[in-house]
């Protein structure tokens, strides 16, 4: 399983996720994306899911 991950939306890229203790840790690479900045997911699908919500207007459950 590889340590990082780059997370992209509709071909735009959202931001990366970094390995971290207790999951994977958000940076985002844009200011649309701002709002996963910090939040740790369980894993990249599951980081990808809540930056596709963002785009598409859909309420945030964060994971922390």
């Amino acid at each position: 399983m590889s340590d990082c991950y780059v997370i992209e939306v509709s071909s735009q890229t959202a931001g990366i996720v970094v390995r971290d203790t207790g999951g994977y840790a958000f940076f985002a690479a844009s200011h649309r994306f701002q709002a996963l900045e910090g939040q740790i997911f369980r894993n990249a699908r599951e980081a990808e899911r809540a930056a596709r919500r963002l785009v598409t207007g859909q309420d945030l459950q964060l994971a922390s």
